[in-house]
């Protein structure tokens, strides 16, 4: 089920998709909040915390990230593996 939301999100684990593990990987590499992650394109935030982390991330993380940035322009909610295709294609 596709959801829209004018509510803006305060922390990393309100936007879709974002679990606690997510959220810490996230403030690990320095993103704190909703507003810096809008920042950052997804691809590099992806390849980012691959070094962080020291390990080849799964390509589902880069996905959810995708996920998330469209979520931040249009206030869509999508499931992650919406953006596989388009995944994919940047890797």
């Amino acid at each position: 089920m596709v959801s829209v939301s004018n509510k803006r999100p305060t922390q990393l684990e309100d936007l879709p998709n974002i679990g606690k593990a997510i959220a810490a990987d996230l403030r690990a590499l320095g993103v704190l909040s909703p507003e810096e992650l809008a920042s950052h394109e997804p691809l590099a935030t992806y390849q980012a915390l691959a070094i962080v982390m020291g390990k080849r991330l799964d390509p589902c993380v880069l996905y959810t990230l995708l996920a998330v940035a469209h979520f931040q322009k249009t206030g869509e909610r999508l499931p992650w593996w919406h953006f596989t295709a388009q995944g994919k294609q940047l890797l």
